[in-house]
């Protein structure tokens, strides 16, 4: 039985999950499943295409479900001559959890694929990470012997990758309606870069997004020791050693100096959001032309002592900005005064043209008369 290191979902799957969902199970508590078609090199699962099957569940008995088997032959047929690279991997369901089904499912597809991948593709996620998780199924056997062997669902890590050619689809979908497309696109389409949002506000709101998602893990991680340690799970010591790495990790905050580094690292980062807030203060009040210095003055003193360093802020960026004003408004006269000296000299040599040009027609009048 191959082992699974990772599940890498490119963009048109998730497209034809969540159009699958919306034209069958819309507005309903029922799922929609469907096959998966990729290829796999060395532990990576790349599924890069599905289609949906008809599929049907007795919501009363879980254990009653009906797939049709001609049809997925026909579809896998069909496809095969497209792309003969892309083979049968698994099945994806919009769960959005585990059913009991889920292994009978698996056990009918063992004879298109060695050890069938299980996708649930949430399309209507309530919580923030990735809409989807992977499975496979995997031979138990208790460590005490007590009983039989069975199936269960081992996770694989996954994440949303894509070539070139989907990232300029995805982008051009970005400027799309999202409600057109459903809720479950929202993640793959969250990094595509908009132009009219600032790189500081995304990049603010991919940490806030991240550290919601990291609250629900670690709230995960906590009601599954709580309920090993109350006895109704067993102890997965595959998942114990994964927590011991992950405290290991951990910077050790009794250490003095490593406490030191990060109180000087926070007081910088918040001095400089500190001097940028006031500073955009200071613009937007002296955005005011109504406002004169003293009455903004008053209006300062009127504020408690400690935004005593706000008001002398506003002040000296005033008088920062007159000196500026006044420096630049003497650099522009300084510049028009040799134009003006220039102007002035040719005016002077154009009147002494003109008084000669006078004084040379009075002298040739005279002499006509003299003669006559």
């Amino acid at each position: 039985m191959p082992t699974y290191d990772l599940v890498v979902v490119h963009p048109l799957v998730l497209l034809s999950v969540v159009d699958h969902y919306n034209r069958v199970a819309k507005d309903t508590k029922k799922r929609v499943v469907g096959i998966l078609l990729g290829e796999t090199y060395k532990g990576r699962i790349d599924i890069t295409n599905c289609f949906a099957v008809p599929f049907e569940e007795d919501e009363r008995d879980p254990n009653i479900w009906f797939l049709d088997h001609s049809y997925l032959e026909g579809m896998s047929a069909m496809f095969k001559k497209v792309n003969a690279k892309e083979r049968i991997l698994g099945f994806y369901s919009t769960g959005p959890r585990l059913r009991e089904a889920d292994l009978d499912i698996s056990d009918l597809l063992s004879s298109y694929a060695e050890s069938p991948l299980l996708l649930i593709c949430e399309v209507q996620p309530k919580e923030m990470g990735l809409p989807t998780t992977a499975y496979y199924p995997k031979e138990q056997i208790r460590e005490d012997g007590t009983q039989k062997s069975q199936k269960v669902f081992v996770n694989i890590p996954t994440e949303v990758g894509a070539t070139e050619a989907e990232e300029i689809g995805c982008s051009h979908c970005a400027n799309m309606d999202l409600k057109l497309l459903g809720a479950g696109v929202e993640h793959l389409l969250r990094d595509v870069k908009d132009s009219t949002v600032s790189n500081l506000s995304s990049e603010v709101s991919h940490m806030a997004s991240g550290l919601r998602a990291l609250k629900s893990r670690l709230s995960e991680v906590q009601e599954y020791l709580n309920l090993v340690l109350e006895g109704r799970l067993p102890v997965n010591h595959d998942i114990m050693y994964h927590l011991q790495d992950v405290f290991n990790l951990l910077p050790n905050l009794s250490v003095e100096e490593l406490l030191k580094s990060f109180a000087i690292k926070s007081n910088d980062m918040m001095l400089a959001v500190y001097l940028a807030s006031m500073i955009r203060r200071s613009v937007h009040l002296f955005s005011y032309s109504w406002l004169s210095v003293s009455e903004i003055a008053y209006v300062v003193c009127l504020l408690p002592f400690h935004k005593a360093l706000l008001a002398y802020s506003v002040l000296a960026l005033h008088n920062l900005i007159d000196n500026q004003e006044q420096r630049v408004w003497q650099e522009k006269l300084g510049q028009k005064r040799p134009e003006l000296k220039n102007g002035k000299a040719k005016d002077d040599k154009f009147n002494d043209k003109e008084t000669t040009a006078d004084d040379g027609k009075a002298a040739k009048s005279d002499s006509k008369q003299s003669k006559k």
